[in-house]
């Protein structure tokens, strides 16, 4: 099943360089911004993440990955989207513009059979790789997202210490990179502290991680919040969860109970386990979904725990949609 790619902002650059690396079908991209050899020249240099190993370049209608030729549209007209020219099966849908399920019927108009959203849709099964996606029918389901990056980070913690401990209710914290929602300098905005300068501020600001993360172990709604601080560090991003739990446990406990799922069962190679003494550019590139940080672990009074665990929220959030796609690809073959 040949693949597209809507959209190549942050996420469909650095989804591009996963699925090639993968091998993964890639044969249509649109991106209406930009010129090919612009556009080429964003995918073969990244600031945060390096120049790529493959030069690319761009012509009229096609971007050049190595010695790969990928076919580029660059329309905002849902009618002239080219899938059906290309045999394209499933579409990853990068742009972020899709918020409702309506808004990705154009692809199933051009004859798309599946769609992988880069961001969470209402209605629609957010999956976090290793927590909820065993069971999935991937061969019927026409459209799945791979929820938020900070989910994908928080729901293995919330599942391993939720099934280990119980627990009763937290709060969760994630120190996380600046966006494309953010300014260089301060500016006007309806947000006053996302006004401010993504370079110089440590910025509060809204998530709904926690409550994300509900949708993937229910038994918890109501029962878990979250904030964020955006941070002027470029890579790599931080979690920290305070949770009570329902019995009394221990810091060897907690980090036994992390580690052990890092090693076998689902969450291997998703979950990672660190008793090193590292800093946030350390996971630059890192492909896991989260990287306990075995050394911050703490218990208070037996039953607050708190857990940090890192996570490089761009590249690590790529390699879990490429997971699934590569799941949708199994079961449609």
């Amino acid at each position: 099943m040949n693949l597209a790619i809507q959209g190549l902002g942050r996420m469909g650059r650095l989804f591009l360089r996963t699925a090639l690396q993968r091998g993964l079908p890639v044969v249509a991209i649109n991106e209406p911004k930009g010129d090919p050899d612009t556009l080429a020249l964003g995918i073969e240099f990244d600031s945060v993440h390096g120049r790529y190993e493959r030069p690319c370049r761009g012509e009229p209608g096609a971007l050049w990955v190595g010695d790969r030729r990928i076919a580029l549209t660059q329309t905002t007209d849902a009618a002239a989207l080219p899938w059906r020219q290309h045999e394209v099966g499933l579409v990853v849908e990068c742009s972020g513009k899709v918020k409702k399920q309506d808004g990705l019927q154009p692809h199933f108009a051009h004859g798309v059979r599946a769609v992988v959203v880069s961001n969470p849709v209402p209605g629609v099964p957010n999956l976090v790789v290793g927590v909820n996606d065993r069971g999935v029918d991937f061969a019927r389901e026409p459209v799945i997202t791979a929820a938020s990056c900070t989910t994908n980070c928080l729901a293995p913690l919330v599942r391993v210490l939720h099934d280990g401990l119980g627990i009763e209710r937290g709060v969760v914290t994630t120190i996380h990179d600046p966006t494309n929602t953010q300014g260089v300098v301060d500016r006007a905005d309806t947000d006053p502290r996302r006004a401010r300068s993504a370079l110089l501020n440590l910025i509060p600001t809204t998530t709904n991680s926690a409550t994300a993360v509900t949708l993937i172990v229910p038994e918890l709604r109501g029962k878990l919040d979250s904030i964020a601080v955006r941070a002027p560090v470029l890579n790599a991003s931080l979690t920290d969860c305070a949770f009570h739990v329902s019995r009394p446990t221990t810091v060897d406990e907690v980090n036994g109970l992390l580690r052990a799922a890092s090693e076998q069962g689902p969450l291997r190679g998703i979950l990672g386990y660190e008793t090193r003494p590292l800093v946030s550019s350390d996971f630059a590139r890192d492909p896991r979904s989260a990287i306990v940080d075995a050394l911050c672990t703490r218990v208070v009074d037996g039953r607050l725990v708190k857990v940090m665990a890192w996570y490089d929220n761009e590249w690590g959030y790529c390699n879990r949609m490429a997971d699934l796609v590569q799941q949708v690809l199994r079961a449609r073959a």
